[in-house]
């Protein structure tokens, strides 16, 4: 009976984590750049129930000499994995505004182990001087010209070094050179990972580190990616609202149904406490 209990409350537990990502997700459908986080559930391993002393069981699968039978398998409930961003592309927004910048995706290679495909990221840096990744191009110029996140962060050029602009007055070719009047100022710095699932990791305020406290390889030199950079545009979020929606609805009912299992089993083991321990 007690495992019951540990059974249904690894449901409850589980649902109640997959509400909470679903909820984040929602609040940030409008934030760009965004992506959305995605949960992998999987069950604990079962375990093998077998009957003692029993002569007659229905698999008659005898396990070893002492005259023990199998029943056959309980599972111990399920548990959260992990949770990784869903790094596909959302839609671009115009603006019209020169420090706005986006990147489009146009022909990203598919990585063939794991089946997913890669992305590219603008290059940054944070306070602390390490560099991290971001979607979000609402970039703007701070008061000695550099460009930088609405964080404060150093947007970085393909040399890893800050980007200074005398004023906002630039132009962004789709190549990622950016231009004041005809003189070429720096080219900005875009990071490509093959698979960002696995070598990146969320780090708040839309930012993104390498797993492994190292720099992506830059997208000019990565072979077969294609993509360029959109002056006066903006991604934003990649979260679908409606299905989200849909997925916190079964969450609750799911949350629901484990709760009312959980009661069940505990109006048990009152009645087996209270009621049967008198005889």
């Amino acid at each position: 009976m007690l495992r019951g209990f540990y059974t249904a409350a690894s449901g409850m537990l589980t649902q109640q984590r997959r509400t909470e990502l679903l909820t984040n997700n929602m609040s940030n459908a409008n934030t760009t750049g965004y992506k959305a986080d995605q949960m992998s559930v999987r069950s604990f391993p079962e375990m093998l129930i077998s009957n003692i002393g029993g002569k007659t069981v229905p698999t008659e699968s005898k396990l070893s000499m002492s005259n023990l039978y199998q029943v056959g398998g309980l599972s111990t409930g399920v548990y959260v994995q992990e949770a990784n961003p869903l790094f596909a592309q959302g839609t671009l927004e115009e603006t019209q505004l020169n420090t706005d910048i986006s990147l489009a995706d146009e022909n990203l290679p598919i990585n063939e182990e794991t089946g997913r495909q890669g992305s590219v990221f603008f290059t940054v840096q944070d306070g602390g001087g390490a560099i991290r990744y971001t979607r979000n191009g609402s970039f703007t110029l701070d008061g000695q010209g550099y460009l930088t996140t609405p964080s404060g962060h150093y947007v970085l050029n393909e040399n890893n070094e800050k980007i200074q602009l005398d004023s906002d007055q630039f132009t962004v070719a789709e190549n990622g050179v950016i231009l004041e009047g005809n003189v070429q100022t720096a080219r900005m710095g875009i990071g490509y990972s093959d698979d960002p699932s696995l070598q990146l990791m969320k780090d708040g305020e839309g930012l993104y580190k390498a797993v492994n406290d190292g720099d992506l390889p830059s997208a000019y030199a990565a072979a077969d990616v294609v993509f360029s950079t959109k002056q006066g545009f903006l991604e934003g979020s990649n979260v679908d609202q409606s299905r989200t929606m849909t997925e916190l609805m079964s969450a609750y009912r799911s949350f629901e149904a484990s709760q009312m299992v959980f009661q069940a089993y505990d109006k048990s083991l009152d009645k087996a406490v209270n009621e049967v321990g008198r005889l």
